[in-house]
């Protein structure tokens, strides 16, 4: 029997984290390994997923950090960015799910949700991941169509080893 994997939109902060030069501030330094262990098992336990726009979001700065993060990201599925996901992300932004500023954080949920993702893994704790947004952010989901989807972290992931 084939196991049906739990699909994952990975967001452009946990490819950064994976591919930085290890930094000297502890959080950080936290998220770059927990990151780190997460990923070695990542592709064999889920289905990962990003999207045009963390391809975008991942080529911009420095020309060799930005390679190591094409390179990870184009071993991934792409998902598309429709006019569905642009006007959920618009929901979001109007509810105040996520700063009215942060339409590519609105972006990534959005397309999460429309194409049936299980989980969206960040380390976007800013406007994302955290325990103000998260509830605001699966209210809209919910009236938008009833949408179930993980928010968490790299971290939050690595519990239990069968992908549930």
């Amino acid at each position: 029997m084939i196991e049906n994997k739990k699909k994952v939109y990975v967001e452009t902060s946990v490819i950064s984290n994976l591919t930085a030069r290890p930094s000297h501030n502890p959080i950080d330094v936290a998220a770059q390994i927990a990151t780190a262990q997460w990923w070695c098992d990542a592709p064999s336990r889920f289905e990962l997923f990003v999207s045009p726009l963390v391809l975008e979001e991942v080529s911009r700065g420095d020309a060799v950090a930005a390679a190591k993060r094409i390179d990870v990201v184009q071993e991934l599925q792409s998902l598309n960015i429709d006019e569905r996901c642009t006007v959920l992300a618009e929901k979001l932004l109007e509810a105040t799910a996520v700063p009215c500023t942060s339409l590519d954080d609105a972006t990534h949920i959005a397309t999460a949700a429309i194409n049936g993702m299980d989980y969206l893994v960040t380390w976007n704790c800013s406007h994302i991941a955290n325990a103000h947004t998260r509830p605001l952010i699966r209210k809209v989901l919910a009236e938008a169509g009833n949408f179930e989807m993980e928010i968490c972290t790299p971290l939050e992931m690595m519990g239990g080893n069968n992908g549930n």
